[in-house]
C-alpha cells in the first residue's frame, strides 16, 4: 500500500486551479506511477474529505532555452480531485 504523502507531492496553484476551487475541485501534483484509486484514498486520508471523482493529466516535457543553455522541463502527473458537496480542503482556502 502506498504512503499517502508519497502519492500527493504538492498543490498546483494557478489561475485555473483557483477557478476550480469554486466547483469543489482541487489540483495536486502526484507521483507519475499513482493511479486514480490510490490518489483518491490519499486525498481522503490526508485531508479527511470524501472524494467524488479524480481526473488525471500527464504533463509532457517541453524544450526550454535560456541563453546558450538548452534543456527540457520535467515530465509529471497532475490530478484534479472533486470532493463532496459542502466539504472543502482548508489548505487551499487559506491561500
Amino acid at each position: 500500500m502506498w504512503d499517502p504523502y508519497k502519492v500527493i507531492l504538492g498543490p498546483v496553484i494557478y489561475e485555473k486551479s483557483y477557478r476550480l476551487i469554486e466547483e469543489n475541485s482541487y489540483t495536486f501534483r502526484v507521483d507519475p506511477r499513482a493511479e486514480k484509486p490510490a490518489i483518491a484514498r490519499a486525498v481522503e486520508e490526508i485531508f479527511d474529505v470524501d472524494v467524488v471523482g479524480v481526473n488525471v493529466i500527464k504533463t509532457r516535457s517541453k524544450p526550454k532555452r535560456r541563453g546558450m543553455t538548452v534543456g527540457r522541463t520535467s515530465t509529471g502527473k497532475k490530478a484534479v480531485v472533486r470532493v463532496a458537496e459542502g466539504q472543502s480542503i482548508e489548505f487551499f482556502e487559506s491561500m
